[in-house]
């Protein structure tokens, strides 16, 4: 992923200018593992799929480099890349190029790992990886993984965490799988809504916000961080909360530290 400060968002026969830019893996996936490795300090296996080309080997040595181990599924396709770009106000623009890989239980990767987890999360995997994942202790989840899939997989998630602004993350009430012990939907510097549990208060950021690309992640990262640790639901979404509020005060995904 490439982020770019930009002068304006770019419109209809406007050139924008970028100040500055960065190139990161990036996601959802990668996001949150990474700021879960900064959150706990433990070991944390980042399965993935990526493809065989110079972006997709590059993801990888700089993931590791992270801190992540990094368990690949190699596919004969392009690795799919993405454009951010920020303006000076914190308005933002993110644009994809190319289909989304998915790690799928048929990969040979080791998914009896799983079975050792304090916690997984999960953005994208078949039906099937989904009920292996299910064997670690704790399973958080995206909407993003698809409704079609979580209905086949049929498990019970300790936590499906979406953005309560985000049409491509808005599911039906009813699931057609197993209901969630907790729903949160995050709606960024408003808080968000625990159901059960009712509205939770965002944390103010500890600089002034400037990016939000990856506050979502950062606070699915905590939350799920938190649930492993044996927190209670409350704490665990403040320092989901916290995580988010970080991550606004620098550009893209990670810390310069």
């Amino acid at each position: 992923m490439s982020f770019l400060q930009v002068d304006q968002l770019p419109t209809a026969g406007r050139v924008a200018h970028a100040a500055s830019s960065l190139d990161h893996p990036a996601g959802g996936g990668a996001v949150c593992a990474v700021r879960m490795a900064q959150l706990c300090g433990a070991t944390v296996h980042f399965f993935t799929a990526l493809g065989r080309d110079a972006i997709g080997e590059r993801s990888r040595v700089e993931l590791e480099a992270r801190g992540l181990e990094v368990h690949v599924a190699w596919r004969d396709a392009s690795t799919r890349r993405g454009v951010s770009m920020v303006d000076p106000g914190g308005d933002r623009a993110i644009t994809v190029i190319g289909e989304r890989l998915q790690p799928n239980a048929s990969d040979p990767l080791p998914w009896t790992l799983l079975r050792d987890c304090d916690a997984v999360f999960v953005t994208a995997a078949d039906p099937k990886a989904l009920q292996a994942c299910r064997s670690a202790r704790v399973m958080t989840a995206t909407p993003r993984v698809r409704l079609s899939n979580l209905r086949q997989a049929a498990v019970q998630l300790d936590a499906l965490i979406g953005s309560g602004l985000d049409p491509g993350e808005q599911l039906p009430e009813q699931l057609g799988f197993p209901q969630p012990r907790l729903r949160i939907a995050t709606e960024g510097a408003a808080g968000g809504v625990l159901s059960p549990g009712g509205r939770y208060q965002a944390s103010p950021a500890p600089a002034p916000s400037i990016d939000s690309y990856g506050c979502g992640d950062s606070f699915a990262a905590g939350v799920t961080v938190g649930l492993a640790a044996g927190m209670e639901i409350g704490d665990a979404v403040r320092l989901g909360a916290d995580a988010g509020a970080a991550c606004s005060t620098w550009i893209g995904p990670y810390s310069a530290e």
